[in-house]
């Protein structure tokens, strides 16, 4: 037993902490409250998002992942006529429109580690101007951490590992902060992620090595041209923790009427990603391929992640402005 603990002790530490503990998204600006919890409902409509990514396809235990995200913003709605002691009417809105909020479940397999799990956010949202919006969000997280016992060869039968809480699964809470500066022009965000660095726990001894690392996000972009149907928007993404080297994403879009786009990014790692999406009233559609600039590509199909979203909200119930997608 002493051994095998060793044994997963230096497999968590080589291959866990010093690869990517969380999902990589190629797609995040898109859906940019799947690494930020302050977007919940920050662009005025309710919204659902379905996301599944392979990594390196064809390659045996390469990450997998799949998320549904939700979102709602509680809004300015219709006045209310309230009668004071003089009688006379006065008008008070139902709702100030400054709250938002947002969870996501999700199932990620990387390897031998799977983690199931769920966030829930809070977002508050403030006007600083007419058209810019400064957002706080809090985010829960919690998920269960397991490893798949299908891959392991016990020689016997009965080795207590079967029965431990690797095998049956240990929940791991933990907890995100972020901040969201938007504007129909650009936007601007940070945040970070695993902010209390939960400790796994295995049998009575809860090992430091097993430390789930904080992981720090910012992103940005700008659009150019938006009073024509013809937009360009250059986008930028940070990403690093204390396990992984700093990775940026330098990409840019073209969208045509906010009905198509296409767009091209190179990420700092070694990749470059190709992403096409179409929009069709309240549902659209986007598609990503990333191609690894290294070895490993000769083994694999690429890495692809498809994404499905709905939005809800007529005009009417638009708040001052409202994201492109």
């Amino acid at each position: 037993m002493k051994r095998l603990l060793s044994i997963l002790l230096i497999l968590f530490s080589a291959g866990l902490l010093k690869s990517q503990q969380l999902p990589v998204f190629s797609q995040y600006l898109h859906n940019k409250f799947i690494i930020n919890p302050a977007v919940a409902g920050s662009d005025g409509f309710t919204s659902f998002n379905l996301t599944a990514r392979e990594q390196w396809v064809g390659y045996a235990g390469a990450p997998e992942t799949f998320t549904f995200t939700g979102q709602y913003r509680f809004l300015k709605g219709k006045y209310k006529i309230k009668h004071a002691m003089s009688r006379k009417p006065v008008y008070r809105s139902k709702q100030d429109g400054r709250v938002g909020l947002g969870g996501f479940v999700f199932n990620d397999k990387n390897g031998l580690v799977k983690r199931t799990g769920f966030q829930a956010a809070y977002a508050y949202h403030m006007w600083l101007e007419n058209e810019t919006q400064l957002s706080l969000g809090l985010a829960f997280t919690g998920y269960q951490f397991k490893i798949d016992e299908k891959q392991l060869n016990f020689e016997d039968p009965n080795d207590p590992m079967l029965n431990s809480d690797l095998r049956k699964g240990v929940f791991v809470p933990d907890a995100a902060f972020g901040i969201y500066l938007s504007n129909p022009r650009y936007s601007f965000g940070f945040s970070i992620d695993q902010l209390f660095q939960a400790a796994l726990k295995i049998g009575p001894v809860a090992y430091d090595q097993f430390k789930m690392a904080r992981q720090l996000y910012m992103f940005g972009s700008y659009s150019f041209g938006i009073e024509t149907k013809y937009v360009w928007q250059p986008s930028f993404m940070f990403r690093m923790s204390e396990q992984l080297k700093p990775q940026f994403d330098f990409g840019m879009t073209y969208i045509y009427d906010k009905r198509l786009w296409a767009g091209l990014a190179y990420r700092t790692s070694g990749a470059l990603i190709a992403t096409i999406g179409v929009a069709y009233e309240n549902l659209w559609f986007g598609y990503a391929f990333d191609f690894t600039l290294q070895e490993i590509q000769r083994l694999t199909y690429g890495t692809h992640e498809l994404t499905v979203a709905v939005r809800f909200g007529d005009n009417t119930r638009k708040y001052r402005w409202l994201d492109r997608y």
